[in-house]
């Protein structure tokens, strides 16, 4: 299972092996991959988007032995997709000891961020590692601003709410802080981050897509669509802004 960078780089310094562990919003199983590769006795990943859940599976598949036997080690034996809210998290109080939300809060809408921490520190044990790997705030001069913010656009008109929200990691820490959290470490991942073409080409498909919902005369809706590829066209690619790991900790 390749792991990116940027996950081995925040999973390094915590206490993964023989862990119970939760991926909140597991995307396409980055750090499913990274935990299980670092050893964790269970990894729940949680995600609400059924092709998500397919993937991460995909992921981890079952490594065989030389006679081609499957390994009784394998990682798929370690892991539980769960399609769920992070609003209402199918597991117990107290569950987990380790949390990653890597890449996960920057599509968190600000109306949903305390349902989010609130199950989050409910699920986790006493002592449980958090660590929260996303994007500072792009500056001012950054082009792809101007995409993101299009994004937007196109998705509190047919959603009434933003797809993207960058937060500070210090915002991210005090928020956590004020549920019991203590904020271990904070470090780098990416400075700057690469948005290549492809990553732009993806977040104007979801100005595509809002525009969709929207009816089908809509005026504005093709003014979105022409600038989204007007956008994609002049960027190209974009090297801006910085990808921070953050690590807390809950009381003992």
């Amino acid at each position: 299972m390749d792991v990116p960078r940027t996950v081995t780089t925040a999973l390094e310094d915590r206490p993964i092996e023989g862990a119970v562990c939760l991926e909140a919003g597991a995307g396409v199983g980055n750090t499913t991959a990274g935990l299980l590769a670092n050893g964790a006795a269970r990894v729940y990943a949680v995600t609400d988007d059924r092709t998500h859940a397919e993937t991460t599976l995909e992921r981890v598949r079952s490594p065989t032995d030389d006679d081609g036997n499957d390994d009784p080690r394998r990682a798929r034996n370690r892991l539980a997709v769960l399609e769920a809210d992070l609003r209402a998290i199918p597991l117990p109080d107290d569950a987990v000891e380790v949390i990653t939300a890597h890449g996960l809060f920057n599509v968190v809408p600000p109306a949903d961020l305390d349902a989010i921490v609130g199950e989050l520190t409910r699920v986790a044990a006493p002592g449980c590692h958090l660590v929260v790997d996303d994007y500072e705030p792009l500056p001012d001069d950054a082009a792809v601003r101007d995409l993101f913010a299009l994004e937007n656009a196109a998705a509190r008109l047919a959603d009434g709410e933003p797809m993207l929200t960058f937060y500070p990691a210090a915002a991210l820490g005090r928020l956590f802080a004020g549920y019991g959290w203590t904020v271990d470490r904070r470090r780098t991942l990416l400075d700057p981050v690469p948005w290549t073409e492809s990553h732009l080409e993806a977040h104007a498909a979801v100005v595509r897509s809002r525009v969709d919902a929207l009816p089908a005369d809509s005026e504005l809706g093709a003014a979105l669509l022409e600038r989204a590829d007007a956008l994609v066209d002049g960027i190209g690619s974009e090297s801006a802004g910085e990808m921070y790991s953050l690590a807390l900790r809950r009381p003992e």
